[in-house]
Formats: C-alpha cells, sequence, structure tokens
C-alpha cells in the first residue's frame, strides 16, 4: 500500500527524537498503511476487534490505576501494575489532544503471558489501529495481547 502525504509526515514525527526517544517505527520498513493492515489481518484471525482489545487495556489501566500498593490482581488471574510519570505526550497524528505518560504491566498467570504498553499504546491501538513497528520499543503484537488480555 502506498503511504499518502498526510502517512509520510506521520511517518516522520513517529521516529526516533520526534515525539519519545525510540520512536514508534523501529527497524520496519513497511508503509503505516501495510504495517495497520497486517496486523488488523491478524486480528481478524483471532477473532478480535482493535476496540476490543483497547477497551480491555483500558480496564485493567483503570483498575490498577488507583492502586499505590505496586501490583494488584484482578479477576483472580492478572497481575497488574501500572505506573504514571509525569508529563503528556502527543499523538504522532497530530489529531489534537495529549496523552498522559503511563506504562502498565500486565501478566496472565493462566496463560504465562506478560505484556507492557503505554497510554499512548492503547490510543494508538484504538484511533488508529496502530501497534507500533516491529523492533519498536512498545511493539504489541497482537496474538500475545489477545493471549495476556483474554
Amino acid at each position: 500500500m502506498k503511504e499518502t502525504p498526510r502517512d509520510a509526515r506521520t511517518r516522520v514525527r513517529m521516529m526516533p527524537g520526534a515525539i519519545t526517544l525510540n520512536g514508534f517505527i523501529g527497524k520496519d520498513k513497511r508503509s503505516l498503511p501495510e504495517i495497520i493492515a497486517a496486523d488488523e489481518v491478524k486480528l481478524q484471525s483471532l477473532n478480535r476487534t482493535a476496540t476490543e482489545i483497547a477497551e480491555r487495556m483500558k480496564y485493567f489501566v483503570d483498575a490498577s490505576f488507583s492502586t499505590f500498593d505496586g501490583k494488584i490482581t484482578i479477576e483472580g488471574i492478572y497481575v497488574v501494575e501500572t505506573e504514571v510519570t509525569r508529563g503528556y505526550l502527543q499523538c504522532p497524528y497530530s489529531h489534537g489532544g495529549k496523552i498522559r505518560k503511563s506504562t502498565t504491566c500486565l501478566t496472565n498467570t493462566k496463560t504465562g503471558v506478560t505484556v507492557t504498553w503505554t497510554a499512548m499504546n492503547i490510543h494508538l491501538i484504538e484511533d488508529h489501529g496502530f501497534f507500533e513497528g516491529k523492533g519498536s520499543t512498545y511493539r504489541l503484537e497482537p496474538e500475545q495481547l489477545v493471549k495476556a488480555l483474554f
């Protein structure tokens, strides 16, 4: 899929140093539409949507956000911890709004899968269907997310 001029501008904002130190693309050479389309195909094979995944991620963040004792066990099998850092980030898609800086780590003790995500990850998945590029620091593989979250 060909990258539009808007996609190209977004890709520049996703590069290391533009918004975050490590950026959102990693070593992925595919266009943004190609990255998103490949993840959408994977989601379809898993019978899940980006919206479902983002909603589940938000559920765990919300449930763990107010605990000051570190980790919390949710639904008896999910060990979750959310750390909030001072400040906000702008979405690389430049549609306005600020995303709070936070990191959540979840371990599903039933499946043994651990995933870590940021508030920006939730936003990018929910609003843009973007799980980040291959090799990115916070790239989230849809299959791993499904194994961890559901």
